[in-house]
């Protein structure tokens, strides 16, 4: 473990958790955001579905490790609403088995630490006319619409209110832009930067509202090594330092 030690902040889930980190992804943005404040770890698995998750919960969450996360955000959804296949094989999970999947995800991740707090992103939409642009022969007839993104979202939706977990309605948030399925998409199922932006927006909004203690927010959580220092810039003056710890002026975006 490199020290020294900062929250830990988990991303769990399938291709939309572990492509965060490519094309301007939501994942990215985080780490740049909580740089010197959380160490945000990657645990996303492609082509995954909430049925194969479960599997590894105590693999990647054991309840005995010494250092329990402060947050895992949790995505899976969108391949499990994929329709099923004739052969029984392939991704589809069926609608009352995913609810069950994810509520054995939030019950597992509660059981860690009083302090771990928990985001579930809820399926995002799709872009059906590129996707079928995109459709490759490696693969046999893949069944994936806009409206079983929604079903499968707003079970996600209805299970975290009963639960008590946040959940990001991603289905609607997306939608919400106007050229959502133009600039969201880089195959119209995987996110482009634009809708990775959704996602990061939608995030430091529920860490901001959230009535968490200690804070998950960014701008409320402690910046490592933020003390003034004589190796410091020199400032205009001549004579005094300019503490840098908390710039922000090379993000394109300022988050609030």
């Amino acid at each position: 473990m490199v020290g020294p030690e900062r929250p830990l902040f988990v991303l769990f889930g399938s291709s939309i958790v572990q492509l965060s980190y490519s094309n301007g992804g939501w994942g990215a943005i985080l780490s740049d955001i909580y740089a010197r404040k959380a160490d945000i770890m990657l645990r996303g698995y492609y082509g995954w579905n909430s049925r194969r998750a479960i599997k590894i919960l105590d693999q990647v969450f054991p309840k005995d490790a010494t250092i329990q996360p402060s947050l895992v955000i949790v995505y899976f959804g969108g391949n499990d609403s994929m329709g099923p296949h004739s052969s029984g094989l392939g991704p589809h999970v069926p609608l009352p088995e995913y609810i069950e999947n994810m509520r054995k995800i939030a019950i597992h991740l509660k059981s860690l630490s009083d302090k771990t707090r928990i985001i579930f992103l809820s399926c995002p939409p799709v872009n059906e006319a590129k996707l079928r642009e995109n459709t490759s022969s490696y693969f046999s007839e893949l069944v994936r619409t806009n409206e079983l993104c929604r079903i499968y979202s707003e079970a996600c939706i209805e299970l975290g209110r009963e639960m008590n977990v946040k959940v990001i309605d991603l289905w609607t948030a997306i939608q919400k832009r106007e050229d959502w399925l133009n600039c969201c998409f880089t195959d119209g199922v995987h996110l482009a930067a634009e809708g990775s932006k959704v996602v990061v927006e939608e995030i430091l909004k529920v860490l901001k509202e959230a009535e968490w203690e200690p804070s998950l927010h960014w701008k409320s959580m402690q910046t490592e090594c933020s003390e003034d220092s004589p190796y410091d810039l020199v400032a205009s003056d001549g004579k005094t330092t300019i503490n840098p710890s908390e710039w922000t002026f090379h993000r394109e975006i300022q988050w609030d």
